[in-house]
């Protein structure tokens, strides 16, 4: 039996139990109202912890550091982010800074640095500016309530923050799943630039929390678009302290299946908001491919569609050229028959056995107006199913992009 899964009132990274979080301007970033750029998350006991990090050939030190520190025999208690300088491209004093700043956030939060993660955001080629460092993490102080600071302090482009919890019983004990994550340009993760912190107060096997958190991974963040390119420094992390108590959560039973949707649908929401937060997007894009050979067809089919110039393009001008969608589904090189396959926007067929049939055109380039815009395409060659998200591609995104420094 599937366990009941609720939301979170005003969920965050802090909604679980233990974990505290803050955040202060330290004037890395231009300053703006409201505006964090170095944040805390800490939790009161040792976590076990997961993660996923960019596939670039090219990686920040802090990923480098961070990523030597997660595994299913490593416990972690904090993490320490800047936004506004990647750390990226700058030599050998990247890992020397990574380091300094898992040092003072360790000071700071009374733990140690081999348990305190770093992750980083922002311009590539540019150093972290230690002094503000040195200055500023020593005056975070993590609270429980804080986990929308934290969210505020990860931002680079974004024009909101991305948060959301959820929660579930098992033997009277309530779990729950949190999380945070930023993005807005250089979105197209293969684990952009994209950072999702998750936590949990469940006891759970490390093992099991690490494959849980790629199988989640897998199903969204790995299925976003937003302009085709993959940061330097893209990190998902997930910590486990045990902190609601009860038996351990290590698969094959009703809690494991509970805590895995649980992470789904934490990672699923936060991902889908950094596409819809896409640089000058006016428009959600949803592509559902269904009755592909497999699911791995069925989704390399819908993240191809959703990662189209063509058709982010065609979206944006409320353009019924279905054309466009065949040809990104095609580019997937999965297994298909053209002859089968059938097309939707917004649920108006627009082809039926791969051709176009007679339909009300004035009433999809109305259907494309939305502010979310789902495309579904069935290849009626076998049960395979996948969904993949992305936004629409306007003029904005290339002014802001062509002036990102200057």
């Amino acid at each position: 039996m599937t366990l009941p899964i609720a939301s979170v009132p005003n969920g965050t990274v802090t909604s679980a139990r233990g974990f505290s979080a803050g955040g202060v301007f330290a004037g890395i970033k231009t300053p703006g109202p409201d505006k964090l750029d170095i944040g805390l998350l800490i939790s009161d006991q040792p976590c076990s912890i997961a993660g996923t990090f960019s596939q670039n050939s090219i990686v920040s030190p802090t990923v480098t550091l961070t990523s030597s520190r997660v595994g299913v025999d490593k416990k972690v208690r904090a993490v320490v982010v800047n936004s506004g300088c990647a750390n990226t491209a700058v030599g050998e004093q990247g890992t020397t800074d990574a380091k300094e700043m898992t040092e003072l956030a360790a000071t700071q939060l009374g733990v140690t640095a081999e348990e305190t993660l770093v992750c980083s955001t922002g311009v590539i080629g540019v150093e972290i500016p230690m002094a503000l460092m040195r200055e500023f993490i020593p005056q975070v102080s993590p609270k429980e309530d804080g986990g929308n600071e934290f969210a505020r302090a990860i931002l680079t482009t974004d024009k909101r923050t991305k948060e959301i919890a959820v929660s579930f019983d098992v033997d009277g004990k309530t779990h729950t799943v949190g999380g945070v994550s930023k993005g807005s340009g250089m979105i197209h993760p293969n684990m952009a630039t994209m950072l999702a912190f998750t936590t949990t107060d469940a006891n759970v096997d490390p093992a099991f929390l690490q494959q849980t958190l790629s199988a989640a991974v897998k199903l969204s963040f790995n299925q976003i678009d937003v302009d085709g390119d993959q940061s330097t420094n893209d990190a998902v992390l997930l910590m486990a302290n045990g902190a609601a108590g009860g038996a351990v959560i290590s698969g094959g039973d009703d809690a494991s299946e509970a805590f895995a949707e649980a992470v789904l649908q934490v990672c699923q929401h936060l991902a889908i908001e950094i596409a819809r937060d896409g640089e000058g997007a006016t428009k959600l894009i949803e592509v559902i491919v269904e009755g592909a050979h497999t699911e791995d067809d069925a989704l390399k089919a819908s993240r191809e569609c959703a990662s189209s110039l063509l058709v982010k393009t065609a979206v944006y001008g409320r353009d019924p050229n279905w054309g466009r969608i065949f040809m990104a589904v095609g580019k997937a090189q999965i297994t298909l028959d053209e002859s089968k396959i059938d097309c939707y926007v917004n649920d108006i067929q627009i082809v039926a056995n791969g051709e176009a049939i007679a339909y009300n055109i004035q009433s999809v380039v109305s259907a494309l107006g939305s502010d979310e815009v789902r495309l579904r395409v069935d290849l009626n060659v076998g049960n395979g199913r996948g969904m993949a998200w992305g936004c629409d591609l306007t003029e904005e995104y290339v002014v802001f992009n062509s002036a990102y420094t200057t």
